[in-house]
């Protein structure tokens, strides 16, 4: 089914928005232009199978100086300045690859090397980026070290698109990132990785047409590809601020700043450029305090303490401040400036949230009611391109709050589609509840419109005429939509609902990063896919010992719940696995077939039906769940 235009109250409210922001300030769009100094040409990349897993020329679209109608304007400018890519100069010695992938890459040359700053996510955009710097710098400096800035995947999965383990080892490359990295980088991906990447192609949009109907922005750049994540572990753990490293002639001075945008995260001063790395901790947008693909809820008050402490630290002395997104900003007090305005909308937003939190407001009581002080609400990098004043308000209620609002009305309610069926009856049938959601968007109130016409499809997820104007209705939510993932996730649901489910197009699940799993990671990955109760009534005993590491571990089901200790425990294993950790890895992507586990060097002692019967309490999860429909 085709995409619909905009209605007039969504073209309306579309016109109000160019009227009420800054645009004739074209300083983004100069500093984006800055120091430009070739591009991909095309700029489509295609993995080994030929597949395109990056196509920023799909976004030629934005090349008109106007938005459409179906596009809110301040996305469009947002838009256009992420579709901006190449190899561009920050400053002498310090280079990054813009516009190649949702990140970017950044290229320091030391006295005779390279220093690689995040590697982008995935193989094939991490070598298109490094071939790009090497057609105009030259081939000769090879890669002394690669920095991880924090724990996210499109700033670590193109690794092996710049070197191999074998070169790391060979050529003694540092890998370095923020103490706690492995760890976040592989829990985040592994746990909750299915979920999280299901909804991610709704955040990023993955399945939809590149157009001013379609996908036009996330906000933090474009999209994300869908190549092949990487990972190699680092071999130098930052721990403190202040820190410092010395690579290739390149001194650096590390900022620790965890619990930010990341679990581990940290900033980086380069004192001979007068050049910060703000990490993702500072870019040209509101960021999300929780990400709507799902994750734990970030500390938005920290997130400001530690601007704080970057501005006190680096910025008067600063020449230029760049970041793993967007580009960079020129000028120390422009530097001290930009930092300071982000500082001030995380602490602004946490602090009002607090304030009316402790009046007993609820979390979307006060995503309504606050508003930002004209300064932020004009600063085009306080924008909420990516994050949102509303969703994250709602996130610094629910990290104090948590799920409940105090009122016992909601303490037990019934589920979503007996809920639905309740209300639908209630309001005389959905053929009612269809005429009254039809009121309301004739009238332009799509929020209302919205949360009735949901009610019916999951009450009767076969009520086509339902379903058609709920996916009109999403659809003009999208086209007012500021942010680039609000848009997404309208116009993925109004997608799903006309032609069907389009699954996780894009995933950050891996061989490499079930490769890093310690042992313990391992058995909780095992421990969360057990169907409790399949297992109820199941006894079983398998002891692994890891002869490389000098471990021995036994686990055990009870009461449906799969336990593991180190600690000896009383009578004899069922089946006893024996090998080194790196074999053991190889349950994450080879299950639990014996078969497999000793064509990979792995012994296996005892019982091997034990392990078949373990294998069949497993439940994989579904990468391609409904999301808008029951």
């Amino acid at each position: 089914m085709e995409s619909k235009t905009a209605t007039q109250s969504v073209r309306d409210n579309n016109q109000r928005a160019r009227e009420a922001l800054p645009f004739s300030d074209q300083t983004d769009f100069q500093n984006a232009t800055k120091g430009y100094i070739g591009k991909c040409k095309p700029n489509i990349i295609n993995n080994a199978a030929g597949d395109v897993v990056w196509d920023n020329d799909a976004y030629n679209f934005l090349q008109l100086d106007d938005a459409p109608d179906t596009v809110n304007p301040s996305l469009w400018r947002q838009a256009k300045l992420c579709q901006l890519d190449g190899l561009f100069q920050v400053t002498d010695g310090i280079y990054q690859v813009r516009g190649l992938d949702l990140s970017n890459t950044t290229f320091i040359e030391g006295d005779e090397g390279l220093i690689i700053i995040d590697v982008l996510t995935c193989v094939e955009t991490a070598a298109a980026a490094l071939k790009l710097y090497r057609e105009h710098r030259g081939k000769d400096r090879q890669i002394k070290a690669i920095i991880y800035t924090h724990c996210h995947a499109d700033h670590f999965g193109g690794v092996k698109g710049f070197v191999t383990e074998e070169e790391v080892q060979q050529n003694d490359i540092k890998i370095m990132a923020p103490e706690g990295f492995l760890e976040h980088a592989i829990a985040e991906n592994v746990f909750a990785g299915t979920a999280m990447s299901r909804r991610a192609s709704y955040m990023y949009g993955a399945a939809l047409p590149r157009g001013p109907k379609g996908q036009v922005s996330a906000g933090l750049g474009q999209s994300v590809p869908t190549g092949t994540v990487t990972l190699i572990a680092p071999n130098d753990d930052i721990k403190t601020t202040g820190e410092e490293r010395v690579v290739d002639g390149v001194k650096m001075v590390f900022q620790m700043a965890p619990d930010t945008e990341a679990p581990a995260e940290m900033l980086i001063y380069f004192p001979q450029f007068k050049a910060l790395c703000a990490a993702e901790d500072a870019t040209h947008t509101f960021h999300n305090i929780l990400t709507l693909r799902g994750a734990v809820v970030r500390d938005s008050h920290n997130w400001s303490k530690y601007i704080t402490e970057t501005i006190d630290l680096f910025g008067h002395k600063s020449d230029v401040v760049f970041a793993s997104h967007h580009w960079p900003t020129w000028g120390t007090q422009n530097v001290v400036d930009f930092l300071s305005t982000q500082r001030d909308l995380y602490a602004y937003v946490h602090d009002q949230t607090l304030r009316f939190l402790n009046k007993g407001y609820t979390g979307p009581e006060i995503a309504e009611m606050i508003t930002l002080p004209p300064a932020l609400e004009e600063a085009w990098s306080a924008r909420g391109y990516y994050g949102s004043l509303s969703h994250n308000v709602k996130a610094i209620y629910q990290r104090y709050m948590g799920w409940f609002d105090g009122n016992p009305a909601h303490l037990w309610e019934h589920p979503p589609v007996e809920r639905a069926k309740r209300y639908v009856r209630l309001a005389g049938g959905a053929d009612q509840v269809v005429f009254h959601a039809r009121e309301a968007f004739e009238k332009g109130d799509f929020r209302w419109a919205a949360e009735i016409l949901n009610h019916v499809v999951f009450a009767d997820a076969n009520n086509a005429t339902a379903k058609a104007l709920l996916a009109d209705t999403y659809e003009q939510l999208g086209y007012g939509a500021e942010n680039g993932t609000w848009r997404n996730f309208y116009i993925s649901g109004a997608v799903e609902l006309r032609s069907g489910k389009f699954g996780a197009p894009t995933t950050t699940a891996s061989k490499d990063i079930a490769g890093q799993l310690t042992p313990e990671m391992l058995f909780d990955s095992l421990a969360i896919k057990i169907d409790g109760p399949k297992a109820w009534g199941e006894k079983l005993a398998i002891d692994v010992v890891l002869g490389d590491v000098d471990m021995r571990y036994r686990l055990w089901l009870s009461n449906g719940v799969l336990l593991y200790t180190t600690a000896r425990q009383d009578g004899g294993a069922d089946v006893t696995i024996s090998g080194n950790k790196r074999q053991l890895c190889a349950l994450a992507v080879l299950g639990l077939d014996p078969g497999a586990l000793r064509r990979v060097g792995l012994e296996i002692d005892g019982d091997d039906a034990v392990l078949g019967r373990l294998g069949r309490l497993l439940d994989m999860g579904d990468a391609n769940f409904n999301m808008v429909t029951p």
